[in-house]
């Protein structure tokens, strides 16, 4: 997790985040200071429930409003592989830093870094797992085609990890593509919440279901309201005792209904975080973290 330094609201990234949110009436250095208060507070309740957490300071400079958000740039595997991706905004390029590849080295086994980023030259996308949604059991990659994630680096990185892509696209009412495939679904060790009407094609409604249910998972279909405070960019995490923790918005667990509740208390444990100030840039729960599965040194 990396925590933020000039935290604000990204203009280069509010044209297609419709979750993105203007902070009226409030200046910048207010906005980062209670923005830190929230990551310290994610930290310790994440913490409190058992998960490690390795924090990292965002560097003052260049300005990087989004570096709260680093699933975006990187992603490691459990082979050791790292992989970096292009990025939509040229604000959220100087997010990308060896230095944090390398901090991470003291602790884990790391073979190699795959750096994607030469797409940006060509107007071609792929913001980690935010444009992926990985099945790491059955190396399956789920991908809603957006502005921020482009055909061409998904195939690429798909034929380089060994992952099979099921390609998608997702929209609101009004037919907007959603930015990021991880704010309509998640996967985790027995469940998949995922907002099934928001795939407006049915060939790929129905692929994405058939997946998911033939990997052994139960779904819980997510509507467009409840995606919209956040249901879907959640994440299973693990304590010590391998403990099914289900992490996302304080703002996402009201909206839940009773039966959705009652299936996933049977297969984990929901940890809300309030995240009010932070999720103003048009991310949450899942955002925040970039989840090691390194092998251990």
């Amino acid at each position: 997790m990396v925590r933020p330094y000039r935290f604000h609201p990204n203009p280069e990234t509010a044209a297609d985040n419709s979750f993105q949110r203007t902070s009226v009436g409030r200046a910048d250095n207010e906005v980062a200071a209670a923005a830190r208060v929230e990551f310290d507070r994610a930290v310790e309740a994440l913490q409190r429930v058992g998960v490690t957490v390795h924090v990292i300071d965002d560097s003052p400079l260049p300005d990087k409003p989004d570096a709260v958000f680093p699933n975006n740039w990187m992603s490691t595997h459990h082979d050791g592989r790292v992989a970096l991706y292009p990025m939509y905004s040229e604000a959220r390029r100087g997010e990308r830093r060896r230095d944090i590849i390398e901090k991470l080295s003291d602790s884990y086994r790391i073979t190699e870094v795959t750096d994607y980023s030469e797409y940006e030259k060509r107007g071609q996308y792929l913001e980690g797992t935010g444009s992926l949604v990985l099945d790491h059991r059955h190396k399956i990659a789920y991908a809603s085609l957006s502005r921020r994630t482009h055909p061409e680096p998904l195939a690429r990185f798909c034929g380089d990890f060994d992952y099979e892509p099921v390609v998608f696209t997702a929209g609101s009412r009004g037919g907007k593509p959603v930015y990021h495939t991880n704010v309509v679904m998640c996967i985790g060790s027995g469940l998949a919440l995922v907002a099934l009407k928001m795939i407006p094609d049915k060939r790929e409604r129905e692929l994405v279901r058939s997946r998911l249910l033939a990997s052994g998972r139960t779904l819980i279909e997510l509507e467009e309201e409840q995606v919209a405070s956040y249901a879907g960019n959640a994440i299973e995490l693990h304590d010590a005792r391998n403990t099914a923790l289900l992490v996302m918005s304080a703002k996402a667990v009201p909206v839940l209904t009773r039966a959705q509740r009652k299936v996933i208390d049977r297969r984990a444990q929901i940890v809300p975080l309030e995240l009010s100030t932070i999720e103003l840039a048009g991310g949450s729960a899942r955002c925040m973290l970039a989840t090691i599965h390194l092998p251990a040194k």
